[in-house]
Protein backbone atom coordinates (compact mmCIF):
# COMPACT_ATOMS: atom_id res chain seq x y z
CA UNK A 1 0.00 0.00 0.00
CA UNK A 2 0.91 3.67 -0.67
CA UNK A 3 0.54 6.84 -2.48
CA UNK A 4 0.39 6.95 -6.25
CA UNK A 5 3.62 6.85 -7.34
CA UNK A 6 5.39 5.25 -4.11
CA UNK A 7 6.75 2.05 -6.09
CA UNK A 8 4.13 -0.33 -5.09
CA UNK A 9 4.30 -2.23 -8.47
CA UNK A 10 8.41 -2.11 -8.45
CA UNK A 11 8.06 -3.83 -4.54
CA UNK A 12 5.13 -6.48 -5.66
CA UNK A 13 6.95 -7.54 -8.61
CA UNK A 14 9.78 -8.44 -6.53
CA UNK A 15 8.22 -10.06 -3.99
CA UNK A 16 6.88 -12.61 -6.71
CA UNK A 17 9.95 -13.24 -8.34
CA UNK A 18 11.35 -13.35 -4.86
CA UNK A 19 8.65 -16.01 -3.28
CA UNK A 20 7.60 -17.30 -6.97
CA UNK A 21 3.72 -16.43 -5.83
CA UNK A 22 1.60 -14.21 -8.23
CA UNK A 23 1.56 -10.65 -8.92
CA UNK A 24 -2.08 -9.49 -8.45
CA UNK A 25 -2.34 -5.94 -9.88
CA UNK A 26 -5.79 -4.45 -10.37
CA UNK A 27 -4.08 -1.12 -11.83
CA UNK A 28 -2.93 -3.28 -14.30
CA UNK A 29 -6.09 -5.06 -15.22
CA UNK A 30 -7.81 -1.40 -14.91
CA UNK A 31 -5.66 -0.12 -17.63
CA UNK A 32 -5.97 -3.43 -20.04
CA UNK A 33 -9.13 -2.98 -19.99
CA UNK A 34 -9.43 0.63 -20.77
CA UNK A 35 -6.83 -0.29 -23.90
CA UNK A 36 -9.22 -3.36 -24.64
CA UNK A 37 -11.62 -0.64 -25.15
CA UNK A 38 -13.81 -3.43 -22.97
CA UNK A 39 -16.97 -2.53 -21.11
CA UNK A 40 -15.22 -2.92 -17.66
CA UNK A 41 -12.72 -0.54 -19.51
CA UNK A 42 -15.30 1.71 -20.79
CA UNK A 43 -16.71 1.95 -17.17
CA UNK A 44 -13.23 2.36 -15.43
CA UNK A 45 -12.19 5.20 -17.57
CA UNK A 46 -14.16 7.61 -16.97
CA UNK A 47 -12.74 7.45 -13.32
CA UNK A 48 -9.12 6.77 -13.43
CA UNK A 49 -9.04 9.52 -16.07
CA UNK A 50 -10.15 12.19 -13.26
CA UNK A 51 -7.75 10.42 -10.43
CA UNK A 52 -11.46 9.07 -8.49
CA UNK A 53 -11.18 5.23 -7.29
CA UNK A 54 -13.32 2.84 -9.32
CA UNK A 55 -16.54 1.97 -7.48
CA UNK A 56 -15.68 -0.85 -4.52
CA UNK A 57 -18.13 -3.30 -6.24
CA UNK A 58 -16.08 -3.47 -9.56
CA UNK A 59 -12.70 -3.52 -8.36
CA UNK A 60 -13.86 -6.93 -5.95
CA UNK A 61 -14.85 -8.82 -8.32
CA UNK A 62 -11.92 -8.14 -10.36
CA UNK A 63 -9.86 -9.71 -7.44
CA UNK A 64 -12.41 -12.09 -7.02
CA UNK A 65 -11.95 -13.62 -9.90
CA UNK A 66 -8.19 -13.14 -10.10
CA UNK A 67 -7.66 -15.48 -7.43
CA UNK A 68 -9.41 -17.80 -8.46
CA UNK A 69 -7.14 -18.59 -10.98
CA UNK A 70 -4.60 -21.29 -10.77
CA UNK A 71 -1.08 -19.54 -10.36
CA UNK A 72 -2.92 -17.47 -6.95
CA UNK A 73 -2.87 -21.17 -5.18
CA UNK A 74 0.52 -20.89 -3.89
CA UNK A 75 0.19 -17.74 -2.43
CA UNK A 76 -0.23 -14.05 -4.03
CA UNK A 77 1.02 -9.98 -3.45
CA UNK A 78 -1.86 -7.90 -4.07
CA UNK A 79 -0.91 -4.56 -5.27
CA UNK A 80 -3.49 -1.70 -5.33
CA UNK A 81 -6.35 -3.44 -3.56
CA UNK A 82 -7.75 -2.89 -1.10
CA UNK A 83 -8.43 0.85 -1.11
CA UNK A 84 -10.76 1.82 0.79
CA UNK A 85 -12.38 -0.34 4.23
CA UNK A 86 -15.48 -1.84 2.17
CA UNK A 87 -12.45 -3.18 -0.15
CA UNK A 88 -10.68 -4.53 2.56
CA UNK A 89 -13.78 -6.13 4.51
CA UNK A 90 -14.77 -7.77 1.19
CA UNK A 91 -11.16 -9.40 0.80
CA UNK A 92 -11.47 -10.60 4.38
CA UNK A 93 -14.82 -12.25 3.45
CA UNK A 94 -12.89 -13.98 0.19
CA UNK A 95 -9.85 -15.34 2.09
CA UNK A 96 -12.25 -16.68 4.67
CA UNK A 97 -14.04 -18.58 1.90
CA UNK A 98 -10.49 -19.78 0.61
CA UNK A 99 -9.05 -20.78 4.41
CA UNK A 100 -6.57 -18.48 3.75
CA UNK A 101 -5.41 -15.01 5.58
CA UNK A 102 -3.00 -12.38 5.01
CA UNK A 103 0.38 -12.60 6.31
CA UNK A 104 1.21 -9.04 6.42
CA UNK A 105 0.35 -5.35 4.66
CA UNK A 106 3.31 -3.06 3.45
CA UNK A 107 2.93 0.22 3.50
CA UNK A 108 5.77 2.16 1.37
CA UNK A 109 5.74 5.76 2.26
CA UNK A 110 7.34 8.40 0.14
CA UNK A 111 7.41 12.46 0.85
CA UNK A 112 4.65 14.49 -1.38
CA UNK A 113 7.39 16.32 -3.37
CA UNK A 114 9.30 12.56 -4.44
CA UNK A 115 5.81 11.21 -5.56
CA UNK A 116 5.13 14.15 -7.78
CA UNK A 117 9.03 13.96 -9.17
CA UNK A 118 8.49 10.35 -9.93
CA UNK A 119 5.30 10.61 -11.52
CA UNK A 120 6.61 13.68 -13.81
CA UNK A 121 9.06 11.19 -15.35
CA UNK A 122 6.99 7.53 -15.72
CA UNK A 123 6.07 6.25 -19.27
CA UNK A 124 3.84 3.83 -20.13
CA UNK A 125 3.14 1.82 -23.57
CA UNK A 126 -0.57 2.27 -25.06
CA UNK A 127 -0.32 -1.44 -26.74
CA UNK A 128 1.29 -3.83 -24.33
CA UNK A 129 0.90 -1.95 -20.66
CA UNK A 130 4.48 -2.19 -20.06
CA UNK A 131 5.27 1.24 -17.22
CA UNK A 132 8.74 2.43 -17.51
CA UNK A 133 10.36 5.26 -15.17
CA UNK A 134 12.90 7.87 -17.04
CA UNK A 135 15.37 7.51 -13.76
CA UNK A 136 15.23 4.46 -12.51
CA UNK A 137 13.82 2.14 -15.09
CA UNK A 138 14.77 3.64 -18.07
CA UNK A 139 13.74 1.69 -21.72
CA UNK A 140 16.54 0.74 -23.75
CA UNK A 141 15.60 3.09 -26.83
CA UNK A 142 14.81 6.25 -25.23
CA UNK A 143 10.46 6.53 -25.49
CA UNK A 144 10.18 2.93 -27.18
CA UNK A 145 8.94 0.03 -25.15
CA UNK A 146 11.58 -2.72 -24.68
CA UNK A 147 8.51 -5.26 -24.65
CA UNK A 148 7.13 -4.47 -28.25
CA UNK A 149 8.65 -1.16 -30.00
CA UNK A 150 5.71 1.06 -29.34
CA UNK A 151 5.97 4.46 -28.38
CA UNK A 152 6.19 5.50 -24.84
CA UNK A 153 3.62 8.07 -23.13
CA UNK A 154 2.82 9.98 -19.92
CA UNK A 155 -0.23 8.05 -17.99
CA UNK A 156 -3.36 10.02 -18.77
CA UNK A 157 -3.70 9.74 -14.25
CA UNK A 158 -0.07 11.73 -13.98
CA UNK A 159 -1.07 14.83 -14.88
CA UNK A 160 -0.11 17.44 -12.08
CA UNK A 161 -3.82 18.00 -11.30
CA UNK A 162 -4.93 14.15 -11.36
CA UNK A 163 -2.24 13.24 -9.24
CA UNK A 164 -3.41 16.06 -7.01
CA UNK A 165 -6.79 14.80 -6.89
CA UNK A 166 -5.41 11.26 -6.19
CA UNK A 167 -3.21 12.11 -3.17
CA UNK A 168 -6.50 13.66 -1.73
CA UNK A 169 -8.56 10.61 -2.88
CA UNK A 170 -5.71 8.38 -0.84
CA UNK A 171 -6.08 10.32 2.08
CA UNK A 172 -9.57 10.79 2.13
CA UNK A 173 -10.61 6.68 1.70
CA UNK A 174 -7.31 4.59 1.85
CA UNK A 175 -5.53 6.19 4.67
CA UNK A 176 -7.82 4.19 6.84
CA UNK A 177 -7.39 0.81 5.16
CA UNK A 178 -3.95 1.60 7.11
CA UNK A 179 -5.69 1.87 10.39
CA UNK A 180 -7.70 -1.30 9.61
CA UNK A 181 -4.89 -3.31 9.30
CA UNK A 182 -2.90 -1.44 11.98
CA UNK A 183 -5.74 -2.95 14.85
CA UNK A 184 -4.75 -6.11 13.51
CA UNK A 185 -1.11 -6.10 13.59
CA UNK A 186 -0.80 -6.36 10.26
CA UNK A 187 0.67 -3.50 9.10
CA UNK A 188 4.52 -3.04 8.32
CA UNK A 189 5.63 0.72 7.53
CA UNK A 190 8.69 1.01 5.16
CA UNK A 191 10.38 3.87 3.93
CA UNK A 192 10.10 4.10 0.32
CA UNK A 193 13.12 6.37 -0.68
CA UNK A 194 16.52 4.85 -2.48
CA UNK A 195 16.85 2.72 -4.98
CA UNK A 196 14.07 -0.23 -5.76
CA UNK A 197 17.08 -2.54 -4.14
CA UNK A 198 17.34 -0.72 -1.21
CA UNK A 199 13.46 -0.39 -0.58
CA UNK A 200 13.34 -3.77 -1.52
CA UNK A 201 15.90 -4.74 1.33
CA UNK A 202 13.55 -2.86 3.82
CA UNK A 203 10.64 -4.57 2.47
CA UNK A 204 11.88 -8.26 3.30
CA UNK A 205 13.67 -7.12 6.24
CA UNK A 206 9.54 -6.15 7.45
CA UNK A 207 8.38 -9.16 6.77
CA UNK A 208 10.93 -10.94 8.25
Amino acid sequence: MGTPGVGKGTQARLLTERFGIAHVSTGEILREAVQADSPLGREARQYLDQGLLVPDEVVTGIVETRLAAPDCARGFVLDGFPRTVEQAEALDAMLVGRAEALDAVVHVAVPRAEVMRRLARRRSCPQCGATFHILSKAPTVADRCDRCGGALVGRSDDGEETVARRMGVYAKQTAPVLDYYARRGLLREVVGTGTPAEVFARVTASLA
